[in-house]
């Protein structure tokens, strides 16, 4: 039996060293087009006896806890395989689904497909690539995007602290 007393699905065993909640203290944002800004932020990934698990990424600014970015959604891993998928909504009108790899302490993923509001802000994301990596009781997030106005080049990076 684990989270929320459901046992683990057999699926999602090979994850598991991502559950939890999980808090980073100093996270560094940058972009060409925006002034750098630090953020604070809260991931929590639980399960709840399905093939999938559920994450919730809430970030925000560490002077003021002024909320930042919100994020929900899914991960499913293709069965007997190290294919990975999260399947995520943004607080901003952003919808997308990033797929790739997973190692017993790494993930890296790509936006696969990505919609966004009609009357969401410019300029449109059109794609993000996100790399975690767990070392310990620490796991590290970066997190790449490429809009209509400015290539691929890290976005975020942060340090969380297992909570």
């Amino acid at each position: 039996m684990s989270q929320l007393g459901k046992r683990m699905h057999e699926l999602i065993k090979p994850l598991s060293w991502l559950l939890g909640k999980w808090r980073g203290e100093v996270g560094k944002g940058k972009y060409p087009t925006i002034t750098d800004f630090t953020y604070v932020e809260e991931l929590e990934f639980v399960h709840v006896g399905q093939p999938n698990i559920q994450f919730s990424a809430y970030s925000w600014h560490p002077e003021t806890n002024k909320p930042l970015h919100r994020e929900v959604g899914f991960i499913r891993r293709k069965p007997d395989s190290d294919k990975i998928a999260f399947i995520i909504a943004h607080n901003l009108g952003v919808c997308e689904i990033e797929e790739g790899t997973f190692t017993e302490s790494e993930i890296k993923v790509e936006s696969q497909s990505l919609g966004r509001l009609t009357f969401g802000s410019d300029p449109a994301t059109k794609k993000v690539c996100r790399h975690f990596k767990r070392d310990g009781d620490t796991l590290e997030q970066i997190l790449y995007m490429e809009t209509v106005n400015t290539p691929m080049t890290e976005h975020l990076r942060i340090t969380y602290k297992k909570v």
